[in-house]
């Protein structure tokens, strides 16, 4: 390991999140500073219809605060709890946010969310054979709305800004390639 923990200490708290505050030591004695946001995991999951009119994937446009922008992205998020079961949360965001239910949930991949910075474990799931329900959203996402798009439309939307999310990005990336894999 190239870097060491000399301390820690935690300096604020939330029901969301938690930042901390490590002094560490380099290779070369050098000490510094890392400050780190900790995030119980999360789940991310691509919705994908096939149809015989093509492939359909659904996404969630919400405001999200930090950037001030009203974005499309994949459904995801977390429960704030550390110890959670990656299939049954993911099933349950699903629901939450876009009112679907699937048949078959694939994991695909984890993934560390913005590791430079924050500590949190992104599990990606493949989500088929949807079914339509009810939404039951947290507070927050009282301005979210469900869309329904074909494959060729989302590729465009990640090339022209409505879709500026990276995780919804690298999900999509892990999916072609798990697919590649099971064609090859």
């Amino acid at each position: 390991m190239s870097i060491k923990t000399i301390s820690s200490r935690e300096v604020y708290r939330n029901p969301w999140s938690r930042v901390r505050e490590d002094v560490i030591e380099r290779t070369n004695g050098d000490r510094g500073v890392y400050g780190v946001l900790d995030k119980d995991p999360a789940v991310i999951i691509v919705p994908l219809e096939s149809t015989p009119e093509g492939d359909f994937l659904w996404l969630v446009r919400q405001f999200r605060y930090t950037v001030q922008g009203t974005y499309f992205e994949f459904p995801q998020g977390g429960w704030e709890v550390a110890e959670v079961d990656p299939e049954e949360l993911a099933r349950g965001e699903l629901r939450e946010e876009t009112g679907l239910s699937a048949k078959r949930m694939t994991p695909l991949a984890d993934l560390w969310i913005a590791y430079g910075a924050m500590r949190q474990l992104h599990h990606v799931y493949l989500a088929e054979g949807l079914t339509p329900g009810e939404t039951d959203r947290d507070p927050e996402e009282d301005d979210m709305t469900v869309h329904k798009v074909n494959v060729a439309e989302f590729s465009a939307m990640l090339l022209d800004g409505r879709v500026m999310d990276n995780c919804t990005a690298a999900a999509w990336g892990i999916y072609l390639t798990w697919r590649m894999q099971q064609n090859a």
